[in-house]
């Protein structure tokens, strides 16, 4: 079950999510240069991290579950915000260049499925960021942040999920070394806590983030299937059945 869009935004909106944010940036910001004239996506809730890579970029998408909700994005501009289901994303084959996945791949319903949809609209040699909640860490057991809900995972287990979805795994870094409290003592020394738990405790960090390169020299079996989706128009009236009014009709006469 996916974290409400709401409980998204006001986390982020929080002393704890703001400092939260800036722990995740700093480790993407040194996994991946600047950007220029590429096609990023974000899926997830990836918005607080794609307005610090977007000014580079050609275009930035920003796609948001169905389960999870969406807001529009970025704010007093043009939206760049598609409300989707992760296995069926609206877009062709090989047309995005870089995929940053945040708040997605713990609550995905099949993450397999997920990555390999993914891998289809990867352009050849294309790039993708995962940042998961880490099993051990303390994050993954809070429920009053984004992180605690959702399956957290391993970096083992992020691996072997990437190898089966015909990725190859690249470099990994970790993040929020710092424990998730909110009291303002704590919040002071984050950057103490950050330092030394990357020498110390990084088994027990609070998100794993591991890029990923589409793999292109393994065939993929492609097989039609039917999207097993059933769009209902929420604000739709439910009319009465023509055939009810016929007959209703005949009566009169």
């Amino acid at each position: 079950m996916n974290t409400d869009i709401v409980d998204l935004r006001e986390f982020y909106h929080s002393t704890l999510g703001r400092l939260a944010e800036q722990s995740i940036v700093m480790a993407l910001s040194t996994m991946w240069p600047p950007l220029p004239e590429e096609r990023l996506l974000g899926l997830g809730y990836a918005v607080p991290y794609l307005d610090r890579f977007r000014a580079d970029t050609e275009r930035t998408f920003a796609f948001m579950p169905a389960g999870q909700g969406a807001v529009n994005w970025p704010a007093g501009e043009l939206s760049s915000t598609a409300l989707v289901f992760d296995e069926e994303l609206p877009l062709p084959d090989a047309s995005i260049d870089r995929v940053l996945m945040v708040h997605s791949l713990e609550f995905a319903e099949n993450p397999r499925e997920t990555l390999t949809e993914l891998w289809r609209v990867l352009a050849p040699g294309g790039r993708l960021v995962i940042v998961v909640p880490n099993r051990r860490g303390v994050w993954a057991r809070m429920e009053h942040t984004p992180f605690g809900s959702g399956r957290p995972y391993s970096r083992g287990q992020l691996t072997t999920l990437l190898r089966e979805a015909n990725f190859t795994p690249g470099v990994s870094t970790e993040a929020l070394l710092f424990p998730p409290s909110k009291l303002k003592v704590i919040l002071k020394l984050r950057r103490y806590f950050e330092t030394i738990g990357r020498k110390l405790w990084p088994v027990f960090s609070g998100v794993i983030i591991v890029e990923a390169q589409k793999r292109l020299y393994q065939g993929l079996p492609v097989s039609q299937r039917a999207s097993r989706r059933v769009f209902v128009p929420v604000l739709a009236p439910q009319g009465i059945p023509t055939t009810r009014i016929r007959a209703k009709e005949s009566k009169r006469r």
